[in-house]
């Protein structure tokens, strides 16, 4: 008579398994690149200087560094900084801590920070990158004390509903983003084009379909009602939710694309703003 056999699905410990493919690859490029991501971010924030290119000249436009938008306050006589009529609410502000460099990023990197990082998409990322909770499908996670163990995202991890308000502050950037490339089109008043000003118009529009594909802002915009068809405004939340849905579909796509642009960009202006590259654009010819 046939005798059923159970198989494990893998073997026990972290990081066991009986997969044969390359499982591992994922969650470490994940660890490499949120690990450079981050550590770009700190360094960038952390420098409080060159983060604008104008080419000396004054009036309107000019290249602004992502990681430094928008300026809150604006410290004078720093190489590479903005003009002071582009701070919100002026001079820097005498209350800083003197140990502490006068970077106009590290009064608003948090806000984005939080964003990505209570996302539902990098969840998933980092716990199983960082965490190994599980590593990876079928692969044995880190061990845990039984019911003390690992608890989801409840504790400390109710942190993570704050993505639900953050989202809000994401569309202001988005905004602002778009004002900055719109900003980055002149130079003294005079239209142009350079290579600056792609790296940032596409800032805000790869931060724009990552941030509309979110699972949050797909609920705000078609998830909120049992029936399209009963009602008025369902035809309209039924076609925002077709375009949320395609964007969420692609949400890993856009999370990675938009954040790489943004160091990208950044970088960029930074290293023209120091005069080791030479922008390419159209206001010379």
């Amino acid at each position: 008579m046939p005798t059923d056999i159970a198989t494990p699905i893998h073997t026990k410990g972290f990081a066991k398994t009986l997969r044969k493919d390359k499982w591992w690859l994922y969650p470490g490029t994940v660890v490499f690149g949120l690990s450079c991501f981050l550590i770009y971010g700190l360094w960038s924030a952390w420098q409080a200087d060159y983060y604008w290119f104008s080419a000396g000249q004054d009036g309107f436009g000019g290249y602004l560094a992502p990681f430094y938008s928008p300026l809150i306050f604006i410290k004078e006589g720093v190489a590479g900084a903005a003009p002071m009529e582009h701070s919100f609410f002026g001079p820097w502000p005498e209350w800083w801590p003197k140990w502490i460099p006068p970077s106009p990023s590290l009064l608003i990197l948090a806000i984005p920070g939080v964003f990505r990082f209570t996302c539902y998409y990098y969840r998933k990322a980092y716990y199983r990158a960082f965490t190994g909770t599980p590593p990876a499908c079928a692969v044995g996670a880190l061990p845990r004390k039984g019911k003390t163990g690992y608890k989801g995202e409840t504790g400390l991890m109710r942190v993570q509903n704050i993505h639900r308000i953050t989202m809000y502050f994401a569309l202001f950037y988005i905004v602002v983003f778009f004002y900055d490339a719109y900003l980055s089109f002149f130079r003294a008043g005079e239209l142009g084009v350079g290579i600056g000003s792609l790296l940032i118009l596409g800032n805000p529009i790869m931060l724009a379909a990552y941030t509309f594909g979110c699972h949050s802002i797909r609920h705000l915009v078609s998830g909120r009602r049992d029936c399209y068809s009963c009602g008025m405004g369902g035809e309209i939340s039924h076609q925002n939710g077709k375009v949320a849905t395609w964007l969420n579909q692609r949400h890993e796509r856009f999370a990675w694309i938009s954040m790489i642009w943004i160091v990208v960009a950044d970088l960029y202006i930074r290293l023209v703003s120091m005069g080791y590259i030479v922008d390419l654009n159209t206001w010379g010819l």
